[in-house]
């Protein structure tokens, strides 16, 4: 099949052509036409091409939301070099692993985060000349002073200045297969597999979820996900600006101004993750605004109770939960008619995805039977950064295996039970953590939960329970737990031990990091 010359970048240039006019992104209250954004993604692209970038090359950014994030990101993508975003919460030796592993040319980085680039930059792969200084632009800290443009790096304003306007010539064609994007993923063991994004698997994901949210021009989308995460760059903004839609962007997640912007911007689709509803709810700005406007809400986990969808629909939200994974994002969504009627479901697979339940041996089960969720479609990534050995486990024969444990009942809607990694065994029985905290977030003095498996001289192993309590000062006794869960799962899958904590260690998308909890608690439990 001859390769198609086509990229992400035609996006914002092709609603610049119909609509140029109309505001793409309203950024901290202030909208940005598509002509305008536009046009700073062709300022950019001129400097990147005059600082040499040559299509393959790696462009970091270790930044907070912003416009310049998207002009960045759609620049890279009109050149065919590959987009990088980096967690701006990773530490030093984590940042550096990831810049170089992904060998980078250039960074682009906030003023927030100079201390921590100039601490690693003498031992990173990017060029002297391409490290490229912005001002996040935020509220300043009193007696703080963020610090200016170093001399080993430039001034980005600076650099476009004198840009020009115009759609950039290519040096070389860029094709729908070519990767789009590297997105690291953290996982239990060894360092971050760079997960490679192609822009023909970008595109299909973004018909996909237009298809999911009967997306237009005419909504309005509210998200507050940080850009540098799988979910943000490429669940809400590329298809939220594919649709030619405008979407409301902040610097950060804040539950009030996320409540308050539904009802500013009469929004019309809304997408929040279950630990952001939890605080939108709290804060009880949802009770004094008006949410008529809403059509559409996505967002959700697994591990979201009962309890959230039922206080959302109160207030005439239906939060509808998907299933993904930056490897195949936005693979399910469960139909808003069957929000209460499938409580718990990940919903059917989209109209690019096809998945099944298999067994280790690659049999499909049948409805009811615990297996590893897998999948295949043009959504599925390309492979893993230099790694093709984990590739190819991983991808087989075109079949992503996703290490996710579920079921698919009689109907065809899937449910996840939990991670492979997070499943562990007790008295020889295989126990899977997320099923029982769902029932435990029901218990009036949860707030969160997280277990995990740690050793046990009897048992092999037994699940210790984090709980953040409900209110300061509350506590929760392992006996109290069983109670609760009794006649509600077997007692093999009681935890046997209880640690009350404040917090719980979570990711950019607010998933808690078992990871940490079983390095620090897994061995020492004993």
């Amino acid at each position: 099949m001859p390769s198609t010359p086509w990229d992400i970048g035609y996006i914002p240039y092709k609603h610049a052509v119909m609509h140029p006019d109309k505001a793409a992104v309203i950024f901290e209250d202030q909208p940005v036409t598509y002509g305008e954004l536009e046009r700073n993604i062709n300022r950019c692209a001129h400097m990147l091409q005059a600082k040499g970038l040559k299509k393959g090359d790696r462009v970091c950014v270790l930044m907070l939301n912003c416009m310049e994030f998207l002009e960045i990101y759609f620049a890279t993508a009109k050149l065919g070099g590959i987009f990088v975003p980096l967690n701006w919460r990773l530490l030093g030796p984590e940042l550096e692993y990831q810049i170089n592993d992904c060998a980078a040319r250039f960074l682009f980085f906030h003023d927030s985060f100079l201390g921590s680039i100039d601490l690693i930059r003498s031992r990173l792969t990017v060029e002297a000349d391409k490290f490229i200084y912005l001002k996040n632009g935020g509220p300043q800290i009193p007696g703080f002073e963020l610090p200016e443009c170093p001399p080993w790096a430039e001034s980005y304003p600076e650099l476009v200045a004198d840009q020009a306007f115009v759609k950039p010539s290519l040096h070389q064609p860029v094709f729908m297969e070519d990767p789009l994007a590297i997105v690291y993923t953290s996982g239990v063991t060894g360092n971050p597999k760079g997960a490679v994004l192609s822009h023909g698997q970008t595109f299909f994901k973004n018909f996909q979820i237009s298809t999911y949210t009967n997306a237009s021009p005419n909504d309005v989308l509210i998200a507050q996900m940080p850009l540098f995460h799988s979910g943000g760059l490429f669940i809400v903004a590329t298809p939220a600006l594919n649709s030619g839609m405008t979407m409301v962007m902040r610097r950060g997640f804040n539950p009030n101004e996320f409540a308050e912007d539904i009802q500013r911007y009469k929004g019309t689709i809304v997408f929040a993750l279950t630990t952001m509803w939890r605080m939108i709810l709290d804060s009880g700005k949802l009770d004094e605004i008006d949410v008529s406007s809403v059509r559409c809400v996505v967002g959700g986990g697994e591990r979201t109770p009962p309890s959230l969808f039922e206080a959302l629909a109160k207030r005439g939200l239906y939060m509808q939960q998907g299933f993904g994974q930056t490897e195949n994002s936005a693979m399910t969504l469960l139909p808003r008619e069957d929000i209460f009627r499938k409580m718990g479901s990940v919903g059917k697979p989209g109209y690019f995805t096809d998945i099944w339940v298999e067994d280790t041996s690659g049999k499909r089960l049948a409805p009811g039977e615990i297996g590893e969720i897998v999948a295949k479609g043009p959504t599925v990534m390309s492979g893993y950064w230099n790694l093709p050995e984990i590739t190819e486990k991983t991808i087989v024969d075109g079949v992503l295996h996703t290490g996710d444990l579920g079921y698919m009942d009689e109907e065809g809607y899937f449910f996840v039970v939990d991670r492979e990694k997070d499943m562990y065994r007790s008295g020889g029985e295989n126990v899977y953590p997320a099923e029982v905290e769902k029932i435990l977030l029901n218990h009036p003095k949860i707030a969160q939960v997280a277990i995990i498996g740690v050793s046990d001289d009897k048992w092999g192993e037994v699940g210790m329970a984090f709980i953040v309590p409900a209110k300061e000062g509350d506590s929760v006794t392992v006996d109290e737990i069983r109670g609760f869960l009794k006649e509600k799962v077997a007692k093999y899958k009681h935890p046997a031990k209880v640690m009350m904590v404040t917090e719980l260690p979570l990711t950019a998308t607010m998933k808690v990091k078992k990871s940490e909890l079983k390095k620090k608690y897994a061995e020492s439990a004993h």
